[in-house]
């Protein structure tokens, strides 16, 4: 399509655009993002440009894209250029909240913007934006006591080193720059999420203002550190750990109540041995809390987590409690117990559970005699959901990026279809079964209709297949099985690898291998030539 009929079909639209009356407009208007509607129609006519300076479309923008897996990318150089030039400079008194990408920040904020309150910076690399965090930088002073609300997005770096105390240190220095914060969400745009930590030479820092806060620490004290009063007037605490220690200390100074926190939020996906001694006292001391989130993988000494040991240590503590959330995968050592609870019996302790509905999955594991028993609230609405077993009941999760399916029972082919749906943006999963499958031939295309649908990952981006059987190498790999992305990081035993692509000459696994984008081989140290060929397009590690 050449300029002219660009020009002819812009010119029709916006005849039939100028038929409709405001309201209508505005309407449609509002199903775009704030920065399509103002890239595309400020200045093109009187009516048009009046009424996209409405706050409605001006107040909030967010300069970036952001893809249906949560990728974050910068717009293209010729919309951030218009924007620089011709947009942020009209409606910069209007602005009250942005969102900017890492590669763009620097030249969309040395703008002024007398009514901006809230920030979002996305993608940041540590080490080459620290320098923006620092007393006495434009950008900060500029903005110093305007900022109550603030987003910083870290960008994993593996080739970084020392990132945990650079982050510590950007996440302390972020108050004295910042004085007036009300909300701060210090998180990471990985999967992975990037910790801080203040035990090995704890900061000085106080807030007097801050009500929220969204945070990623390495361990329990961290999170007791965080409320020891330093923030008095802390009304929400969303908190990831990275593990919790059974032998963290309580910190004698540190057990007082919190009657002034609302919602407690705390994920740690790390089994922990610490739920009676650390997490339970804890959470005591919330009595006044209306919201509260759990995520945790317990191991338990003697019975696993049911719905009588929630109403006994928590429900019943909290009288003001609306909202309880939870994913609760709790485990325990099989020592030869009579009488262990069936998924009937723990479903059962959920009866007249306040507000939510609640899925149980029970299963027994006689190899690694260990009971294992997974509560949810549903909908599900966390980003990691790990040991999926064969007794997954199903449903979907938009939310979920990160799987691990675990059983002593094999995966037939109808589990991964089921989980491909239930998951439908997943972008990591590992998978750890060694048992081989019985019904290899329900993957097969044939005139029977409920085993033959492919499974398709579309945003898989990371497949750990190390620990796996050779079948279910295979059920990855053959394309009428499973249809992978490009694009996709493999990991996988070498001499399995060999013997499912008949040493990497099958024409059924060639279309999948040729997607991938690099493939880590356990154990092998020399990779052939006819390795590297039948990946023509793979990085081999």
């Amino acid at each position: 399509m050449n300029i002219r009929d660009e020009k002819i079909i812009m010119a029709h639209s916006l005849v039939q655009l100028d038929d409709l009356s405001d309201e209508v407009l505005i309407y449609i208007l509002k199903k775009l993002d704030n920065d399509q509607v103002l890239y595309s129609l400020m200045g093109v006519n009187k009516r048009l440009n009046t009424l996209v300076h409405d706050s409605i479309f001006t107040s909030h923008l967010t300069l970036m894209t952001r893809s249906a897996n949560d990728c974050i990318s910068p717009l293209s150089e010729r919309i951030l250029h218009r924007f620089y030039s011709q947009i942020l400079p009209e409606i910069h008194h209007q602005i009250q909240w942005l969102n900017v990408e890492s590669s763009s920040m620097e030249r969309i904020l040395s703008g002024n913007y007398p009514n901006l309150y809230g920030l979002g910076l996305y993608n940041l690399e540590i080490e080459t934006t620290a320098h923006l965090f620092t007393n006495g930088n434009i950008f900060t002073d500029l903005m110093k006591n305007q900022i109550l609300s603030f987003i910083i997005s870290i960008r994993q770096n593996r080739k970084q080193t020392s990132i945990k105390d650079k982050n510590t240190i950007m996440f302390t220095n972020l108050f004295t720059m910042f004085t007036n914060l009300q909300y701060l969400n210090f998180c990471s745009s990985s999967i992975d999420s990037q910790y801080i930590s203040f035990e090995i030479s704890p900061p000085i820092f106080i807030s007097s203002t801050l009500l929220e806060l969204h945070v990623s620490v390495g361990s329990f004290n961290d999170c007791l550190y965080l409320l020891d009063g330093r923030f008095d007037q802390l009304r929400a605490l969303y908190v990831n750990i990275s593990w919790i220690h059974c032998y963290s200390r309580l910190i004698s100074n540190n057990m007082e109540s919190l009657p002034d926190l609302k919602c407690f939020s705390l994920h740690c996906g790390t089994d922990t041995l610490a739920y009676d001694e650390l997490i339970v006292p804890l959470l005591h001391r919330m009595f006044n809390l209306e919201k509260l989130d759990l995520y945790l993988a317990i191991c338990c000494k003697n019975a696993l987590i049911d719905g009588n040991n929630l109403k006994k240590n928590i429900i019943n503590r909290m009288p003001k409690l609306n909202k309880f959330t939870f994913n609760i995968r709790s485990t325990v050592r099989l020592n030869n117990q009579i009488n262990l609870p069936s998924n009937e019996d723990i479903q059962y302790t959920f009866n007249h559970f306040p507000n939510n509905q609640i899925i149980s999955c029970v299963d027994y594991f006689s190899e690694i005699k260990q009971g294992q028993c997974h509560i949810y609230s549903y909908p599900y609405e966390w980003k990691a959901c790990h040991k999926i077993t064969n007794n997954f009941p199903g449903g979907i999760s938009k939310y979920v990026r990160e799987v691990s399916l675990f059983d002593e029972q094999p995966f037939e082919h109808y589990f991964f279809f089921q989980i491909s749906k239930s998951f439908p943006f997943i972008k990591k999963l590992t998978l750890i079964n060694e048992k081989p499958q019985n019904d290899k031939q329900s993957g097969k295309l044939d005139d029977k209709n409920e085993h033959l649908s492919i499974s398709e990952y579309p945003h898989l981006s990371q497949l750990n297949l190390t620990e796996a059987h050779d079948d279910y190498i295979e059920e990855f790999l053959v394309d009428t099985k499973t249809c992978l992305p490009n694009n996709l990081y493999l990991s996988v035993d070498y001499q399995a690898l060999k013997r499912v692509t008949q040493h990497f000459t099958s024409n059924r696994t060639r279309n999948n291998c040729k997607k991938l984008r690099s493939l880590s081989l356990i154990g092998k140290y020399r990779i052939p030539k006819y390795v590297k060929e039948y990946f023509p397009h793979t990085k081999i590690l």
